[in-house]
């Protein structure tokens, strides 16, 4: 830094010093073109410069705490710890787009980095450089939806962009050809900014339903300025013939415009650098972070009052994303100043060599004075993807961009980075291992670890110990009091935190919010499932006593008729009596008929049904001879069928007779024949079978003489009578 504010103001050229060796101290003619050379490459490349991304891999740590404000103030809440008090952090980077060694070659004593370093000179060659320093600093969770930071940040930064590292290596290569050398090709910027910081971060949960959750933050930083230098150039180049260096009588012409900008305290000798008075600024850092949270079931609990305790000692989150603007904000110097100098002109050997910076108006006139540029803060974006693969370790993608361009003056800028970063992390114990793209530095890939109160770790370490060309390494490290965020207890072991325990100390179901089922009644079903918890009843039904509405002795669970009194017999109900007789169903034998008590309910054939019966059964005309039944008897035989329908139960008896003209076998044959075929006529028609017989007495039974025709006539009958059980 040093070497910085010395090339842009006030430091006479002979202090330019490497390895305490005045670059101009020259003795010799032939070492003056390399000390020359060595003035330019230390002018643009020193490498004593610092990266402006700070605690790369540690940041992504949901434990690193007060430090979360650093890349997002939305960090802050919804944390792992109750609070978090840094004593003392330091973030530091060595890096560059021009020079690149091996690790073991800086502790090489035979190691000479100006002459031995590999270089990659391109058209643009540029330097970033941070110091962080983090001293006290809090964070505190007031409750679940706010949270406040208080901190203490010195920071140092600086840039230099567009320097032509091409020419300065076609410069080194070819000492002994005439070559038009042009150091400042493009238009060249440089910057060096120190300053102080104190800054309040609020954060507060914006959304929080279910799997969905949003949390913004904001800091205001009151910012003291330290110091600041910056120069810029436009078009410079030098040009001259090296055969006439080397002997000592040549030219230089310069060409081009150049001019620098310092703040008040760095006008005089940096040994006595004092705070600068009037240098002051505010800054502002927005951020917000959505958190995905499909397991939110899981971590939250309720009590009987509906109110809700999320649990804070765990990350509930599957997916994060974070997205923030950090250092939008200015320091303004009041005394500072700014020269400007036109430099076409043509210098001598000697007077080149005698060059002082506080002596540029000897040789290109007065310059033009105006105040300094305002010096504007490193403004970035930064993007933040973070998975949980599980409770224990994280995929982390963060990308970090600079909102300050590099060809504006008096402006400092971080570099463009993009990091993957796995982790192992826990309360007590986190170990990442960065893989970055540095803007300027290319691949690197770090690790680092915090353990309790103590962080440290590097984004470059192990590409540093594997690589042959370094162009950055890094370090920081740290000390905190951390007071996480403690597990919720459970007294009784029930898994009902106590915070939602009714119960604390004895064991009872979630259900119940951690007591027990009472059972009020004691009839071993627990009130939850009782419905009638005062009254002690059965389990089978719901706790409560089984009821007998109709008074009838069977409980209305096992009664067919519960509000009307009916027999044991008869499931709880009355027994019918469909036909009204005075015999009930179940005794009766003729449900849907009336009858009478002695028949069953079925009704009584009487001597006048009989009668009638047979004085019908005497018309039923034959075939001469035969068994048929004539076609006229058919109406007969109806009117039977339908007499025997009022009687379904009483059995009956068809009998055939016949006279005594013919054998007596043919005679008896004959009336079973014709007693059949009634019987089987009453049946075709609807007589249930089992109630009718059918039997022939032939002649044996005569109603009437046999002599006379026409006692034979009464004598050839059939006759249905009851059959009497």
């Amino acid at each position: 830094m040093t070497t910085f504010f010395c090339l842009i103001h006030n430091c006479s050229l002979k202090l330019l010093l490497f390895q305490n060796t005045s670059i101009f101290a020259v003795q010799k003619p032939n070492h003056k073109m390399k000390n020359f050379l060595s003035f330019i490459i230390l002018l643009f490349f020193s490498v004593i410069s610092l990266k402006a991304q700070s605690y790369i891999g540690y940041l992504s740590d949901n434990y690193s705490g007060v430090h979360g404000v650093i890349s997002n103030p939305a960090n802050i809440v919804d944390s792992r710890f109750k609070t978090d008090i840094n004593l003392f952090g330091i973030s530091a980077f060595a890096g560059n787009d021009y020079f690149g060694a091996g690790f073991g070659d800086l502790f090489d004593e035979d190691y000479n980095f100006e002459d031995d370093a590999k270089r990659f000179p391109k058209s643009e060659n540029n330097l970033i450089g941070n110091v962080d320093v983090l001293g006290p600093s809090f964070m505190l969770n007031i409750n679940e939806k706010n949270s406040i930071a208080v901190f203490t940040r010195l920071r140092a930064i600086y840039n230099v962009n567009g320097i032509n590292g091409e020419t300065l290596e076609s410069l080194i290569d070819d000492l002994d050809n005439n070559i038009d050398f042009n150091v400042l090709q493009n238009d060249a910027y440089a910057n060096a900014h120190v300053w102080a910081e104190i800054g309040v971060s609020y954060a507060r949960v914006l959304m929080n339903k279910q799997q969905h959750f949003i949390k913004g933050g904001v800091t205001l930083k009151y910012l003291q300025g330290l110091g600041n230098a910056y120069g810029y150039g436009r078009n410079v180049s030098i040009d001259f013939d090296a055969n006439d260096i080397l002997s000592g009588n040549g030219t230089i012409e310069t060409t081009g415009d150049v001019a620098y900008g310092y703040s008040e305290n760095l006008e005089e000798d940096l040994d006595e650098i004092e705070v600068v008075k009037g240098a002051s600024g505010l800054g502002v850092d927005l951020g917000f972070i959505y958190e995905w949270r499909p397991n939110y079931e899981n971590q939250s609990t309720t009590n009987s009052k509906g109110d809700s305790y999320i649990l804070k000692d765990i990350n509930k989150y599957k997916l994060k994303f974070g997205l923030s603007i950090t250092d939008l904000g200015s320091i303004t110097y009041d005394n500072g100043r700014e020269e400007r100098y036109g430099f076409n002109r043509t210098l001598t050997q000697e007077d080149f060599e005698d060059i002082d910076i506080d002596e540029l108006e000897r040789f290109y006139g007065t310059p033009t004075l105006s105040e300094a540029e305002k010096a504007i803060l490193p403004t970035a974006l930064h993007a933040n993807v973070d998975w949980n693969i599980n409770q224990k370790f994280y995929l982390n993608l963060n990308s970090d961009f600079s909102l300050t361009a590099k060809d504006k003056i008096n402006r400092s800028r971080i570099a463009n980075t993009i990091s993957l970063t796995p982790r192992f992390e826990s309360k007590w114990f986190s170990f990442y291992s960065p893989l970055s793209i540095l803007q300027h530095s290319g691949f690197q890939w770090g690790a680092g670890l915090r353990a309790g109160p103590v962080y440290v770790g590097s984004g470059s370490i192990l590409s540093a110990l594997i690589g042959s060309e370094i162009k950055a390494a890094d370090i920081y490290l740290g000390v905190k009091v951390p007071i996480y965020q403690s597990r919720p207890k459970d007294k009784d072991g029930d898994g009902v935190l106590d915070k939602v325990d009714e119960c604390p100390e004895t064991v009872g179901p979630v259900e119940n919010y951690g007591c027990p089922w009472p059972d009020t009644d004691n009839d071993t079903v627990l009130d939850k499932d009782d419905k009638c918890p005062e009254e002690a009843g059965e389990i089978d039904n719901n706790g409560c006593p089984w009821s007998d509405s109709d008074n009838d002795s069977i409980f209305d669970k096992d009664d067919n008729c519960p509000n009307v009194a009916g027999p044991i017999e008869n499931k709880g109900c009355p027994w019918l009596d469909t036909d009204n007789d005075g015999v009930l169903d179940k005794d009766d034998n003729c449900i849907n008929t009336i009858g009478t008590v002695a028949n069953n309910g079925c009704p009584e054939v009487t001597e006048e049904v009989q009668k009638t019966l047979n004085e019908y059964a005497k018309t039923i005309l034959f075939d001469s001879g035969k068994s048929s039944i004539k076609e006229e008897s058919n109406k007969v035989l109806n009117d039977i069928t339908n007499i025997l329908n009022v009687y379904p139960t009483a059995k009956f008896s068809v009998e055939g007779h016949t006279d005594s003209i013919g054998s007596s076998k043919t005679n008896q044959r004959l009336s079973d024949s014709r007693a059949n075929a009634v019987k089987n006529y009453l049946v075709k028609n609807g007589i249930d079978k089992f109630r009718l017989s059918a039997i022939g007495y032939g002649e044996d039974r005569p109603i009437s003489t046999n002599k006379h025709k026409a006692g034979r006539a009464k004598n050839r009958r059939v006759e249905i009578n009851l059959v009497k059980e």
